[in-house]
């Protein structure tokens, strides 16, 4: 589940009736994806992290999106290594991995995911965000079948793990850090976790792992446990949010099973009145809060529509298409101030029992 096509809808479905409703109508159709078979003396040129080129964030060179959010009280001493999710959709590009160094596709990068998801960490430490090759959003449709799907996937996860061996050689300086993602960055973060994480010496450093958008097994690593509380550190919480009392065709194979975090309380409560809600980030860069309720069931965040500026529109998209019930493409701008605050209280109590002012 790694579309994030929803992230423009995001920012622009609420302009006009008239845009909504055909949104609405291009979303309840069956779209159709150019294809061909995956050729390696196609792909688009490797990025190489030695390179400030090859990175979307780096300290001292924040995208300008991201400078609103920017607190120059942050913890230096904390990292944060963040993967982007499935931003590669155009059906009409029958590309397998995205070309990091074509300029509508870093832009989308930058004013989407970095924009709407990274930026809650940018104000807690030190951030970095690779560039890397990630495969199209069709590859993840049909999964299985095609096994073109494995060797685009193998492209992007190479990407992702040569950045994070040179992140760790060149910038991290043995600080302690914070992995986060989301969707196709979440698939590829469990395999970083699970390489260089679970039951290695680096695991003595993570103070957590955000990885919503994909069904996560508490089975999936060996030593990272699952967060119950939200002074733990050295885990993982994960998460999947769709509209309240509805439930996807493909909720049995993608969402029923999975690890379902509590994305404001951090606990084991199945229940969250708005009134504990921190915030959410929307398209006027404002933050909502108590602006939802959510309901944890098997595999997913149940919540009510959002109150924030026309909402009216939300509502009428959540009943003219199936897409517009499901919030993946928000997973976390949906709860950002509530994962700031909770990352900056993990940090504390990582400093605290490590005796690090």
């Amino acid at each position: 589940k790694v579309s994030n096509l929803n992230f423009y809808l995001n920012v622009n479905m609420l302009r006009s009736l008239n845009y909504l409703i055909l949104i609405s109508f291009v979303l309840g159709c069956k779209t159709s994806y150019l294809t061909k078979p995956f050729d390696y003396s196609e792909l688009p040129n490797k990025p190489y992290y030695e390179k400030k080129e090859s990175w979307a964030v780096i300290p001292g060179a924040y995208p300008d999106e991201l400078k609103v959010f920017e607190d120059f009280n942050k913890n230096e001493d904390v990292d944060i290594f963040y993967i982007y999710p499935t931003i590669f959709t155009n059906p009409k590009l029958s590309d397998w991995n995205a070309d990091v160094f074509d300029a509508d596709i870093r832009k989308d990068i930058i004013s989407t995911a970095i924009k709407y998801q990274a930026s809650c960490f940018s104000s807690v430490g030190n951030l970095y965000v690779p560039f890397y090759r990630q495969s199209h959003y069709r590859s993840f449709i049909d999964l299985n079948k095609n096994p073109d799907n494995y060797k685009s996937w193998e492209i992007a996860y190479n990407d992702i793990e040569n950045a994070f061996v040179y992140y760790l050689n060149n910038y991290n300086n043995g600080k302690p850090i914070i992995i986060a993602s989301h969707s196709q960055g979440s698939l590829l973060a469990r395999r970083i976790l699970k390489k260089f994480f679970d039951g290695k010496p680096l695991q003595n450093r993570l103070i957590a792992a955000y990885i919503p958008g994909i069904k996560i097994l508490k089975e999936d690593f060996t030593e990272i446990k699952l967060m119950t509380n939200p002074e733990q550190f050295g885990g993982f919480v994960s998460w999947n949010t769709y509209k309240r009392n509805k439930l996807p065709k493909n909720y049995d194979l993608w969402y029923k099973g999975g690890v379902t975090s509590n994305p404001i309380s951090w606990d084991s409560q199945k229940k969250i009145d708005n009134e504990f809600h921190l915030g959410l980030l929307y398209f006027d860069n404002k933050i909502y809060p108590k602006s939802l309720k959510i309901e944890l069931i098997d595999g997913m965040v149940w919540t009510t529509i959002p109150k924030v500026p026309n909402r009216f529109f939300i509502i009428l998209a959540s009943f003219l298409t199936k897409k517009g019930k499901d919030f993946h493409f928000a997973d976390i701008n949906l709860f950002w101030e509530d994962i700031k605050q909770n990352s900056i209280v993990r940090i504390n109590k990582w400093k605290e029992i490590n005796q690090i002012k």
